[in-house]
């Protein structure tokens, strides 16, 4: 017998799977404990339509998870790590990547369930960020002997505290300017800290 293959959504499905998605986002944000019904009424949709789209809570955030991570690696690859120059590219995908992750803060805040499909996404999403410190450092942008992979953790670190004192209005592109400067150039003194010379 053959494996059933799923169906794509219908235009009104996806609308509906989205809307679902986003509200769940907004309202699990404010109270983690939020009830379905709760993600219902702020999706404007019955509750028997959730019910029909998820199984239960736990597929509804792990289908929200999984989506936040897809539009996460969109964000990384709409930076084309590959062709563009490492300094442009870095500051450009850290500038998407905090406008996603500031919109979706519940979902990219929760750990992925272990062999998930968010799970392998933040996988690859962490590779290509390795990838592109590579070039950085290929670049001379990063110092030779620099460990990408404590590279990368520091640079996540700085995403993670521009995104804890931001304002919602803050800028992302200033932002990202902010965390590609420190990470390349930390917080000492540029002048090698030399005074009256």
């Amino acid at each position: 017998m053959g494996k059933t293959v799923a169906r794509p959504l219908r235009a009104d499905a996806e609308r509906s799977v989205r809307a679902i998605l986003e509200a769940a986002e907004r309202v699990l944000a404010a109270d983690p404990g939020a009830s379905l019904e709760q993600i219902a009424e702020a999706a404007g949709v019955a509750r028997t339509t959730v019910h029909r789209r998820f199984a239960n809570r736990r597929a509804l955030i792990e289908a929200l998870t999984e989506s936040a991570v897809g539009q996460l690696s969109e964000a990384v690859e709409d930076g084309r790590p590959d062709t563009t120059p490492p300094l442009v590219a870095l500051h450009r995908i850290t500038a998407n990547v905090l406008r996603v992750k500031g919109a979706w803060s519940f979902a990219l805040g929760r750990p992925a369930d272990e062999g998930g499909a968010a799970a392998a996404g933040w996988d690859a999403i962490g590779a290509r960020c390795v990838e592109l410190l590579g070039r950085a450092r290929d670049e001379g942008l990063l110092a030779p002997t620099a460990d990408l992979d404590w590279v990368r953790r520091v640079y996540y670190a700085l995403i993670g505290e521009a995104l804890h004192g931001a304002t919602r209005d803050q800028d992302p592109d200033t932002l990202a300017t902010l965390v590609v400067d420190t990470l390349l150039h930390g917080t000492g003194r540029r002048d090698g800290g030399r005074q009256g010379v």
